[in-house]
């Protein structure tokens, strides 16, 4: 088990929202604050992380024609748990994020790790893929939430800090309206896949390059 790995792909090279580019409807719906950032990122990586448990240990029993079906199952399962411990204990969270939560069942992020990689491998590998897979799904959240939030409103950690007021950095009257709207969302999304995808890039062709001289090194 290559725990830096699964680290790596999960946060950077197969980012599941800047590289796979899966659960965008999310990603672009809910982050306009921090707090709904933060809630969505751990709620996502709890379900996730539970669904790559009970699948790996179920995945020799699991028929092979019916285990899209009982991947839902399971997921929806985890989805309902999350979503009434929200209710009860975080509100106002709750009614922030709305049907998004629910949503989280059809989440392409969790539906393919399942296929992917839960329904292959053994339990830890598999626990591990769902942890990194929503720990970079979350980061995307909250740096997408916070660009949105500090250009458009002008705060930070609305809904969260300073009793739900977030902390004022600039007038509101400064900030971009453009930004909390739809296609704010898309702008910052596009930069940031451009960014990651420039980093990769880059790090491919400086390791291209690298390699014929460490092969000379090695015959020499």
């Amino acid at each position: 088990m290559n725990v830096k790995k699964l680290a790596s792909e999960g946060l950077v090279t197969q980012n599941p929202v800047l590289v796979q580019l899966l659960g965008m409807c999310s990603v672009l719906a809910i982050t306009t604050s921090f707090f709904n950032g933060i809630g969505m990122g751990v709620s996502v990586t709890v379900i996730l992380t539970l669904c790559n448990i009970v699948i790996s240990l179920l995945r020799k029993i699991i028929p092979n024609n019916i285990r899209i079906a009982v991947f839902v199952v399971v997921i929806a399962g985890f989805v309902t748990i999350v979503d009434l411990v929200l209710q009860a204990f975080v509100p106002a969270l709750s009614e922030s994020l709305g049907v998004f939560i629910p949503l989280i069942v059809v989440n392409c992020i969790i539906i393919g790790r399942a296929e992917s990689f839960a329904s292959k491998n053994t339990l830890g590998p598999s626990m591990l893929d769902g942890f990194f897979q929503g720990l970079g799904y979350t980061w995307v959240l909250v740096v997408m939430c916070v660009i949105r939030e500090l250009l458009g409103s002008g705060t930070f950690g609305a809904g969260l800090l300073n009793s739900g007021n977030g902390i004022r950095i600039f007038p509101a009257e400064y900030g971009a309206l453009l930004m909390v709207l739809p296609v704010g969302g898309f702008l910052t999304l596009g930069c940031l896949i451009a960014a990651t995808q420039y980093i990769l890039n880059r790090a491919k062709e400086k390791k291209a390059l690298t390699a014929p001289e460490k092969e000379k090194e090695v015959v020499g």
